[in-house]
């Protein structure tokens, strides 16, 4: 028998480098799932859908959450997202750790549905970095950049909310806190309901 597995909410500002961290966290532990979230936005280039979301028009996108089939929904700068359900139930009884990569809104709403998960947020080094990163991007408006800005400013004043705060200055110092993080809450005593059990009843 397997213990249930970790959820894990992982949020952070645009531009923050989300996507670059969990690339690598996932290549160093290949058994942490990473969920597939629901969008109404247009894809940027080189995403695939079903890999990077599942591209869906809006019309789509209220049905499923009309249907239970979202474990979470928010709306962020115009656009729709949200956590499909039934692959998420599917890995966590299977023993699989799952992140999911979510705005701060679904954080909440994950939060207080399942409070045993647990919640990290990616902070820039500076506020002046993360207007860089974005630029940097150069796959949006300078006005769409900035509605970006604004919307950060009040998504990192949710970090307080969050059980844990990683400042990604170097992917690679990023990753390794996160993988102490999700180490430590693994090998607490709650999580592990078998670990008594197996201790008494082995020979």
């Amino acid at each position: 028998m397997k213990n249930k597995g970790l959820l894990i909410v992982f949020s952070g500002p645009s531009g923050a480098g989300k996507d670059t961290i969990l690339k690598k966290l996932l290549e160093k532990d290949p058994n942490i799932r990473l969920s597939v979230s629901a969008t109404t936005r247009l894809p940027r280039k080189g995403e695939v859908h079903g890999t990077d979301y599942f591209f869906v028009d809006k019309n789509e996108f209220v049905r499923m959450t009309q249907q239970d089939e979202m474990i979470e929904s928010a709306e962020y700068c115009g656009n729709f997202y949200g956590t499909p359900r039934k692959p998420i139930d599917n890995w966590l009884a299977n023993g699989d750790d799952v992140i999911l990569e979510i705005e701060v809104q679904g954080g909440s709403q994950i939060k207080n549905k399942c409070p045993d998960s647990i919640s990290i947020f990616i902070l820039p080094p500076s506020f002046t970095e993360l207007e860089q990163r974005l630029k940097n991007r150069k796959t949006e408006s300078e006005e769409a950049v900035q509605k970006r800005l604004a919307a950060a400013r009040n998504e990192i004043l949710e970090a307080v909310h969050y059980d844990y705060a990683v400042i990604n200055d170097t992917v690679d110092h990023a990753v390794d806190e996160i993988i102490h993080i999700i180490c430590a809450e693994k090998h607490k005593v709650k999580r592990d309901n078998l670990l008594i059990e197996r201790i008494l009843n082995h020979a």
